[in-house]
């Protein structure tokens, strides 16, 4: 790392707890100018996503309304890790919630943090393969989500042409399809 150092944390608050995140202020100190500086972030619990397929070679997505951006989006099942849960554990239930689809099990694609800048947790990403139909989607009161099967073949096309955008989407995607030409 060169002659990088970090800097000093000389103290930190909560600002706001927002439910699903919590921000804070840091007061740290510039280990080149010795100046103190107010940074902001957020605190979130793990959150996990999935690339569920189907026997057939579809992947099970998900379109849903998000309000950051105002715009429906498709994307793959995911969510917020719960206290004590295991991520695969985590990603198996959010597969089954948002799409009433099973797995028998998940297999890893890694994790990475989804912006340090600002966060402060990871994302942690899964296959799923060999998916089935297993029931109806359990989305709880603040969810609607529309199950929409796309031919895995058909992935990097909706890719390139932007209308898969969640980074964190892309990113598990992207993952997982360099992992299957790699093989």
């Amino acid at each position: 790392m060169g002659g990088l150092r970090r800097w000093e944390l000389l103290g930190q608050e909560s600002l706001q707890d927002c439910k699903v995140f919590r921000v804070t202020r840091a007061l740290v100190r510039s280990p080149r100018s010795g100046e103190a500086h107010p940074f902001y972030s957020i605190a979130a619990d793990p959150w996990v996503n999935v690339v569920p397929v189907t026997a057939q070679g579809e992947v099970v997505m998900v379109r849903q309304f998000r309000h950051g951006t105002r715009e429906f989006t498709l994307e793959i099942p995911g969510g917020i890790v719960d206290p004590d849960e295991d991520p695969a554990t985590a990603a198996a239930r959010e597969l089954t919630e948002e799409t009433g689809y099973r797995a028998s099990s998940v297999r890893s694609l890694g994790s990475l943090n989804p912006n340090p800048a600002l966060f402060d947790n990871r994302v942690h990403s899964f296959v799923a393969e060999r998916v089935v139909k297993a029931g109806e989607v359990q989305n709880g009161p603040l969810e609607e989500t529309e199950v929409v099967l796309v031919p895995a073949r058909d992935v990097p096309g909706l890719l390139l042409r932007g209308e898969i955008d969640h980074a964190l989407v892309v990113a598990a995607l992207q993952r997982w399809l360099l992992e299957a030409s790699a093989t």
